[in-house]
């Protein structure tokens, strides 16, 4: 014979049970949610974005470490050529919320072609910060007078002719590391020098997270 009361306190507990499962399987989802939107949240916060400086903006100095200094007024580049070196000075503004901190760079002839692997740029050899809503610097020095890098700077420096300089930088954190392309062409300034060059951005690619094309 069925034992009835059995059988429906059986029933009832399978119910409560799965119920429970699925108050816990939603729960757990829109836990999971927030906490992916306060992680975006967070990033976001930290998040840099380079571009280059507006042409009001104020003239920035920049020393070398053989103490060599270089004037950049915003939204210019300033290439010299010495006896012992080529120095390249890029004006940046980050309009990001995050503070940038710059990694390496790297020269580009043909400005259509793929960035390099990050492990292939020129690591610079001390620490650049740019801070949110305001002006910094990428500056590069090409020491050895045989280098590509040294020949293509003096080239470009005697031709006028335009390349880029790609830039790498993250956060604060180490992560969300971007390339931004800056695309370096004469200056349409009337009061421009032969060592300055206007910039413009080209691209920028996300390394550690989808890009938003």
């Amino acid at each position: 014979m069925t034992d009835w009361v059995t059988t429906t306190a059986d029933l009832g507990t399978a119910g409560g049970t799965a119920l429970l499962a699925v108050a816990t399987f939603f729960s757990t989802r829109s836990a999971n949610a927030a906490a992916r939107s306060a992680e975006r949240g967070l990033l976001d916060g930290l998040r840099p974005i380079l571009v280059p400086s507006r042409w009001e903006d104020p003239v920035q100095k920049v020393t070398f470490i053989d103490q060599r200094w270089v004037h950049v007024r915003g939204g210019h580049a300033v290439l010299e050529i010495g006896d012992e070196a080529a120095y390249l000075v890029v004006s940046v503004r980050n309009v990001g919320r995050g503070v940038a901190v710059l990694h390496g760079w790297d020269l580009v002839a043909d400005t259509f072609e793929p960035h390099r692997e990050p492990d292939d740029f020129h690591r610079l050899t001390r620490d650049i910060y740019v801070p949110p809503a305001d002006n910094g610097f990428c500056q590069v020095a090409a020491r050895d007078l045989d280098s590509g890098h040294f020949r293509q700077l003096a080239d470009r420096s005697a031709d006028r002719e335009r390349f880029a300089i790609d830039i790498l930088y993250g956060d604060v954190e180490g992560g969300q590391r971007i390339i931004t392309r800056m695309g370096l062409g004469r200056s349409p300034a009337t009061d421009s020098t032969e060592t300055e060059w206007a910039v413009s951005a080209s691209r920028h690619w996300n390394l550690d997270r989808a890009d938003p094309r």
